[in-house]
């Protein structure tokens, strides 16, 4: 008894290694995941590191609705549409810069705020729908003029309810009225 605690006191007696069960036979047909993730380091002599899945996205409960399309663009001048995606009828888009009329005492007359792409929906289904917006403008030669996008934030478009969203052009904007096509994407959630 007097060997054991001696032997325990210096620190002679040696932990067994960790005993990892081999993978269920499943696992020898399928190739091993590719993993960038580091593995973690063995706890003692002679044990292999054990490696750390990698992360993985979130995927939605339910694909998103999605549309996409390119159309002839037009400046400061209301440019009919025909799109319904499921229930969320898209009438028209509106690409101008935002500028104060004539008002009260003609405060801040003609100040600009921003350019736009307006786009106006409305709810023909029977539950509320959360869409988003992206546009892009580009010019004759393909170029890419702008881009913005916008949608709902807070709430929804409830059924039989009109909605007008503004898009948001920033930092790259001045070329926009010289555009000649827009390509229009949208992805509805109920």
């Amino acid at each position: 008894m007097q060997i054991l605690l001696l032997v325990a006191a210096l620190g002679l007696a040696q932990e067994l290694p960790l005993q990892i069960p081999p993978p269920p036979s499943e696992a020898s047909v399928q190739a091993p995941a590719q993993s960038t993730a580091p593995a973690v380091p063995p706890k003692g002599p002679g044990q292999t590191p054990i490696p750390v899945p990698a992360p993985t996205l979130a995927v939605p409960a339910a694909p998103l609705s999605f549309y996409s399309e390119r159309f002839a663009f037009s400046w400061d001048r209301t440019i009919p549409l025909s799109i319904n995606l499921d229930g969320l009828k898209v009438s028209s888009i509106f690409f101008n810069k935002r500028i104060i009329q004539p008002g009260f005492l003609n405060l801040m007359k003609g100040a600009e705020f921003g350019t736009r792409a307006q786009v106006e929906v409305t709810n023909t289904g029977k539950v509320p729908k959360v869409p988003g917006f992206a546009v892009a403008v580009l010019d004759k030669d393909g170029r890419l003029l702008g881009v913005a996008s916008g949608g709902t934030k807070f709430g929804t478009v409830e059924p039989g309810g009109t909605e007008t969203f503004d898009l948001n052009f920033t930092q790259v904007r001045e070329r926009l009225a010289f555009g000649d096509k827009f390509l229009l994407a949208i992805e509805l959630r109920d």
